[in-house]
């Protein structure tokens, strides 16, 4: 009788460590979430039930225009997790924010366009010496972006740089002319187009670039593991089924976003054309981080030298192949 009481107890100990995580609601944190193409792997994993299959009953997401604010609004939240752009990641470690970056997010700009009115003829770079670009706002994605393409299409000093801020402002910029060209990002261009001529795309200027990663703080990494492999998981699942099923992500898209089908449809064919690893299902590229990096050093956002991505980085929540990449 002891020894069935004690292979009783192993069994059901044995069962709750398999069994998934007790549901609880949740709220996660995802930059520009609802006016970005970050959030889409979220919206399909939360309308797929990719995250209560791991236990974890998500209610919605918190979000914000990006930056630090993201980074300090995922910290604070009840899971103190969220999907931030690596600039804002590597400035808050920086700062001495314990956090950790647990898997790669969005991994190229290949969401962000620059634009000009119709009736302009520029094809290229190369065509922008006398003229202006309008990026978002200093030290961001933009910046960066606009300052490398100048410098490496030899034009340095020869083209002129205007900050214009959001989609809306830029719009207005663009209709004033007091801008040649404009950056604008998915799925604002497609809800747009008609408006608007493509210039050139971000990926002509710099290929590989991560704009995203999930970050974590360290503490609650070290109590919860479980808890952010289960997000992880989710997000991987719901790059996988938006890749595989791009209509019916289209459909969640504008329903999670409030947008028109068409905008949706035509914001994910244009990132996964321009990159069809666009979404990083997971793991990192080292090299498009290291593009960042160097960047920030370019704009003055950071101080010259290598970033330790070793220090910061744990990787251990993926999927072996995952690792490896």
């Amino acid at each position: 009788m002891k020894a069935f009481r004690m292979l009783g107890g192993l069994a059901l100990a044995s069962a709750l460590l398999a069994a998934p995580l007790a549901c609880s609601a949740a709220t996660l944190t995802v930059t520009h979430w609802g006016d970005g193409m970050y959030g889409a792997p979220f919206a399909v994993a939360m309308e797929k039930g990719y995250f209560k299959e791991g236990g974890i009953d998500v209610t919605g997401f918190i979000t914000s225009e990006g930056g630090g604010t993201t980074v300090r609004n995922a910290m604070a939240s009840e899971i103190p997790y969220g999907e931030v752009a690596l600039p804002a990641a590597i400035a808050a470690i920086k700062q001495g924010m314990q956090i950790t970056i647990v898997h790669g997010g969005v991994q190229s700009l290949a969401d962000q366009l620059w634009v000009q009115n119709p009736d302009n003829t520029i094809t290229s770079m190369a065509q922008m010496k006398g003229k202006t670009m309008g990026y978002s706002s200093p030290k961001s994605v933009t910046d960066l972006v606009s300052t490398v393409a100048i410098e490496r299409a030899g034009l340095a000093g020869q083209v002129n740089r205007k900050p214009v801020g959001s989609s809306g402002s830029m719009m207005i910029a663009l209709q004033q002319k007091t801008v040649d060209v404009a950056y604008i990002t998915e799925p604002s261009y497609s809800a747009h187009k008609d408006l608007l001529k493509i210039a050139f795309r971000s990926v002509d200027i710099v290929p590989k670039e991560t704009q995203t990663v999930g970050i974590v703080r360290t503490d609650y990494l070290k109590a919860h593991p479980e808890t952010i492999k289960a997000i992880i998981d989710a997000r991987r699942k719901g790059v996988a089924y938006l890749i595989a099923h791009q209509d019916e992500a289209a459909q969640i898209l504008a329903k999670a976003y409030k947008m028109d089908l068409a905008v949706t449809k035509s914001a994910i064919q244009t990132c996964l054309q321009n990159d069809p690893h666009y979404w990083s299902t997971g793991g990192f590229d080292r090299a498009s981080m290291d593009e960042v990096a160097k960047g920030l050093v370019l704009i003055k956002a950071a101080d010259p030298g290598p970033f330790d991505w070793d220090k910061v980085i744990d990787d251990t929540l993926l999927p072996a192949s995952e690792r490896a990449k």
